[in-house]
């Protein structure tokens, strides 16, 4: 069994996060990763925000900005973010288009997951859309930023036809939610295809419109669950204390 991505060294946490200690050590210098917990001998160990943080840093830098940018939008977080918290920032990011995902093999899917994966592990981070099998069983299509967390969730109790049911309801209800945005976009830039044709003009600005309402749009979907779960949960716990 390999390292969980708790007290990872900074060969392991490279392994994982796909970067080289170099680049660690170097991001560490500039203060873009929080210092490591100092275990026995002198050893730095690292945990999940490390992985999430070099996630999040990986998609800025996608996203065109300088390190200097880089820092002054990490000084703003709040200093005691979670791993699930700066993966939300990493969404809010992200551009509407998925990620280009990474071809890899059994082996490196299993190097960066930190863990051997079993049939049913594979089958379940598919039901996440972590990864997408090929035609070829041993070569994989991943999303290496939601690798780490698909992972954790790998311990999680669910069933896989849970999962699969779930997801089935986040595509419904996100799709029905996309649907009536480009709605409102297209009724605030005008109908692109109202002669027959696209207008150029009008299709540039539904483009800079969509990139703008990005963050905000992502925000409030998050936002919006959040406090939808918490009312459900406290009105599921509250009739069974009833």
């Amino acid at each position: 069994m390999m390292e969980s991505a708790t007290g990872l060294t900074v060969d392991e946490l490279a392994a994982r996060a796909g970067v080289t200690v170099r680049t660690i050590r170097f991001y560490s210098t500039r203060g873009l990763l929080p210092p490591p917990e100092i275990g026995p001998r002198r050893v730095g160990r690292y945990g999940p925000d490390h992985l999430s943080r070099l996630a999040l840093i990986e998609e800025l830098q996608h996203q065109g900005m300088t390190l200097s940018a880089i820092e002054r939008y990490l000084q703003q977080l709040p200093p005691d973010l979670s791993a699930q918290d700066l993966a939300i920032h990493r969404a809010l990011v992200a551009g509407w288009l998925p990620d280009q995902a990474e071809d890899m093999t059994r082996a490196q899917l299993e190097r960066r997951a930190g863990r051997e994966l079993a049939e049913g592990d594979l089958d379940r981070l598919a039901a996440m859309n972590v990864l997408v099998r090929t035609d070829d069983p041993l070569v994989f299509q991943v999303d290496p930023g939601l690798l780490h967390l698909g992972t954790r969730l790998l311990d999680v109790p669910i069933a896989l036809e849970t999962i699969l049911a779930a997801r089935g309801v986040v595509i419904e209800h996100t799709r029905s939610a996309a649907r009536e945005l480009s709605r409102l976009f297209k009724d605030e830039v005008g109908e692109p295809y109202r002669d027959g044709g696209p207008d150029p003009d009008d299709v540039a600005r539904l483009k800079s419109l969509s990139a703008h309402m990005q963050p905000m749009v992502v925000q409030a979907l998050v936002t919006a669950f959040q406090r939808s779960m918490k009312e459900e949960l406290r009105e599921w716990f509250g009739g069974r204390e009833a």
